[in-house]
């Protein structure tokens, strides 16, 4: 074990989206970084989700977050190489409580969202169901592979000096009484930092069990799928239904959403035992990423049970009127669950917690990161508002920019 310690103005602890949104905040101000992690590769949340910056569903303190990260995900996309398209995202709506939801959220903000037709639904998805009213772009979203994404901006950072310190644990961080900062204390020495962020996400409760426990920070566990159908036509955005609805703020705490939900789970008891999403992603080489179910404890058990998953192949099936669908992988998603939609918590002088804790980090993160690290430095913050939609004659609807 080296004895070794390093100065530098910023200490991160993790390496997933949160982790690379601090790090890369700060080398944009030229500060020097050093980011640690105990694993050898990004393994975490970052990777095992959709890749679906879900832009136009959110409200409030995560619309400002969304907004912040949607520009900072275009520029890290061109710099660093990886896929991405500015494509919007499309909600299928198969019954009438679900338009009045789309209708009354376009109502209520109109902001970034457009009604479709049955027909235009089905000019952005293959939906073959007959019973597709018709649904909403959301103008704004974005996907990405989230398998090379965070990959390739570990990579352009690097390049841009920060240092990474891989298989390093963080075993505590203390005030430093020399250099009036932080010390990070790890497996591989110290690092004195100015300040230190930790953004570990559902394994908070592994460095500060105090603060998780405290913030209700569980986990919450996923049942995905990448699996190759037989879909009359690409998918050309991502593609929400009204379970999606039902979870996302901007739809979720409408009058017109109880309704919905209670309609929901009363023909589909067995998807609502099992806290479905269902939505879908499309990558590039044609396979889709099918989800998800969500079970939330502070130690999900590692097994997946196969009824579940039957079921989301079943929905599959019957929304693309297509075969059952051939299962490529199976894994289970995780992500950190609070009661709150982040939390942001200075634990000791110099010392920031940082996580999305409902399961759209790859939405926020970058823009929790970006909010944090200009509060820490004194710098003023956005202001909180809705997203910022591209104006008609802006040309975003399913432009990649990079391939």
């Amino acid at each position: 074990m080296s004895a070794s310690v390093t100065d530098c103005d910023i200490a991160v602890i993790g390496a997933g989206i949160v982790g690379l949104g601090v790090a890369h905040a700060a080398r944009r101000r030229g500060l020097d970084v050093i980011v640690v992690d105990r694993c050898d590769d990004i393994v975490g949340a970052s990777v095992r989700n959709f890749g679906h910056a879900c832009i136009g569903a959110q409200t409030g303190e995560a619309a400002r977050y969304a907004s912040l990260a949607r520009p900072l995900w275009l520029e890290l996309a061109r710099d660093a190489g990886f896929w991405l398209r500015a494509c919007g995202s499309v909600v299928a709506a198969r019954h009438e409580d679900e338009v009045a939801v789309l209708e009354a959220a376009r109502a209520q903000d109109a902001n970034g969202i457009r009604m479709q037709t049955a027909s235009e639904v089905r000019d952005h998805a293959p939906v073959g169901t007959s019973s597709l009213l018709g649904g909403a772009l959301l103008q704004d979203d974005l996907q990405t592979d989230p398998r090379s994404a965070a990959h390739a901006i570990a990579r352009l950072l690097a390049r841009r000096g920060v240092e990474f310190r891989m298989r390093t644990s963080a075993l505590r961080l203390v005030s430093d009484a020399v250099s009036g900062g932080v010390r990070v204390q790890t497996t591989r020495g110290a690092v004195i930092a100015r300040h230190a962020f930790v953004a570990v996400n559902h394994d908070l409760d592994q460095l500060l069990p105090d603060l998780a426990e405290s913030e209700g920070v569980q986990r919450c566990a996923l049942d995905m799928m990448r699996v190759q159908a037989d879909l009359a036509a690409p998918l050309r955005t991502p593609v929400l239904t009204g379970w999606s609805l039902a979870r996302y703020s901007r739809f979720a705490d409408l009058p017109q959403a109880r309704t919905m939900r209670q309609r929901l789970h009363q023909e589909r008891p067995d998807l609502a035992a099992v806290d479905v999403n269902q939505m879908y992603t499309q990558l590039p080489d044609g396979t889709l990423f099918v989800g998800d179910t969500h079970t939330v404890s502070t130690a999900p058990g590692p097994f997946q049970a196969e009824a579940a998953q039957e079921l989301l192949l079943q929905e599959t099936a019957e929304l693309f009127g297509v075969p059952r669908p051939t299962v490529l992988e199976r894994w289970q998603g995780v992500y950190a669950k609070g009661v709150d939609e982040f939390l942001r918590r200075e634990v000791a002088p110099g010392v920031v917690a940082l996580a999305a804790t409902t399961g759209i980090g790859m939405t926020c993160g970058l823009g929790l990161a970006e909010d944090a690290v200009a509060r820490a430095l004194g710098e003023r913050t956005a202001p909180t508002g809705s997203t910022t939609s591209p104006s008609p004659t802006q040309k975003t609807d399913h432009e990649d920019y990079t391939s």
